[in-house]
C-alpha cells in the first residue's frame, strides 16, 4: 500500500487521473455525510443529562469496532517501528488532547467566539501542506479553498454578544486550533510511510488512553442520565464520528490535504446546519445563510478541480 513521494505530493496516480473521479473525493464526501449527521445530533445526549466528558468516553469506545474491522481486513498487521508509533500517537493525542482542551475552553469563554476560531484549523493544515509537502492545486481548487475558509467561522458565529477580553479562553481555543490543524497535517504526512489501518489503530489507542482524563474531569456528584437517551444515544451518534474519522484517514491517503481538509470542514457543518434547520422547521438567515452559500460554492469548486490540475 506504499506510494512514492511524488504520488503523495502531487496526487497523480497515472495518466488517466484527471479523467476519472478521484478516490479521495468519495472518502471525503463520506466523512462529510457522517460528520454532518453526527453534528446535528451529537449534543442531544448532553441535553438529556449525559455529560460531554462521558460522551468522549463513549466515542473512544466506538472507535474500537471500525478499528478491528479494518485491521482484520489488513491481516492484523500493525506498523510498530519508531516512526509509525510516533506518527500514530501524535495524530491520536493531538485529536484527543484538543478535545480535552476544548472542554476547558467552553467553560472559560464564549462559545460563539470559540467555535468560529477553532473552525479555522484547516488554515494551518493547508499552510503546512503547501510549504512542506509542496501540494498545489488549480484555480478551481484554490477558489474552493478560499471560499471554504471564509465559510467556516460563519456557521457558529453569533454577533451581538457581550464584549469579551482575550484571556484564558482565547489561548485554549488557539491550542485546539493548532492541535487539530496539526493532526490533519500529520495524518497526511503519515500516509506517506504507513498504511491507513495502522494510523487508525493508533488513533483508537490514543483515544482510549485519554479516557481516564475524561473520567477525572466528570462531576459524578451531579445527576447523570444512564438511560437510553444517555450513553446509548451517545453511542449511536458517536459511531458516526468514529467511522467518519476512518474515512477521513483514507481521504488523506488518496488526496491532497489542502483539498480534503477544507471540503470536509466546510461540508460537514453545512449538512449539520441543514439537518438542524429541517428539524426545527426554520430558514437560515444572516451569517449562517452566508456560510451555507459559501460552503456550497466551495464544495462545488473542490469537487470539480481536476485531479492533476496545478500540482507541483
Amino acid at each position: 500500500m506504499n506510494t512514492t513521494t511524488n504520488t503523495i505530493r502531487t496526487g497523480k496516480t497515472g495518466s488517466a487521473a484527471g479523467t476519472r473521479r478521484p478516490r479521495w473525493l468519495g472518502y471525503a464526501l463520506a466523512t462529510t455525510l457522517l460528520w454532518g449527521v453526527w453534528g446535528a445530533f451529537t449534543g442531544v445526549p448532553s441535553q438529556h443529562g449525559f455529560p460531554e466528558t462521558l460522551v468522549y468516553v463513549v466515542w473512544a469506545l466506538t472507535m474500537v469496532p471500525p478499528a478491528l474491522i479494518v485491521l482484520a481486513r489488513a491481516g492484523w498487521k500493525v506498523r510498530h517501528d519508531g516512526r509509525a508509533i510516533a506518527y500514530g500517537l501524535a495524530i491520536g493525542l493531538l485529536g484527543a488532547g484538543g478535545q480535552m482542551i476544548l472542554f476547558y475552553a467552553v467553560k472559560a469563554g464564549p462559545t460563539y467566539l470559540i467555535f468560529p476560531l477553532i473552525s479555522l484549523s484547516p488554515v494551518l493544515t493547508i499552510a503546512l501542506s503547501f510549504v512542506f509537502l509542496r501540494e498545489r492545486t488549480g484555480m478551481m481548487g484554490l477558489a474552493g479553498i478560499v471560499l471554504a475558509i471564509c465559510a467556516l467561522p460563519l456557521f457558529d458565529y453569533t454577533p451581538g454578544g457581550a464584549p469579551q477580553q482575550y484571556g484564558l479562553w482565547f489561548v485554549l481555543a488557539l491550542g485546539v486550533l493548532v492541535a487539530w490543524g496539526l493532526q490533519a497535517y500529520f495524518i497526511k504526512l503519515a500516509n506517506a510511510s504507513m498504511d491507513a489501518e495502522s494510523i487508525f489503530f493508533y488513533m483508537t489507542a490514543s483515544a482510549l488512553l485519554v479516557i481516564p482524563v475524561a473520567l477525572a474531569m466528570t462531576d459524578f456528584s451531579q445527576p447523570i442520565n444512564y438511560g437510553p437517551s444517555g450513553p446509548l444515544l451517545a453511542a449511536v451518534t458517536q459511531v458516526l464520528n468514529a467511522v467518519g474519522a476512518l474515512t477521513l484517514v483514507y481521504a488523506f491517503r488518496h488526496g491532497k490535504a489542502l483539498m480534503v481538509s477544507p471540503l470536509v470542514n466546510a461540508g460537514a457543518p453545512l449538512l449539520t446546519t441543514v439537518i438542524s434547520m429541517a428539524l426545527a422547521a426554520t430558514l437560515p438567515t444572516g451569517y449562517r445563510l452566508a456560510g451555507i452559500v459559501l460552503s456550497l460554492a466551495a464544495a462545488l469548486f473542490l469537487a470539480l478541480q481536476p485531479e492533476d490540475g496545478g500540482s507541483a
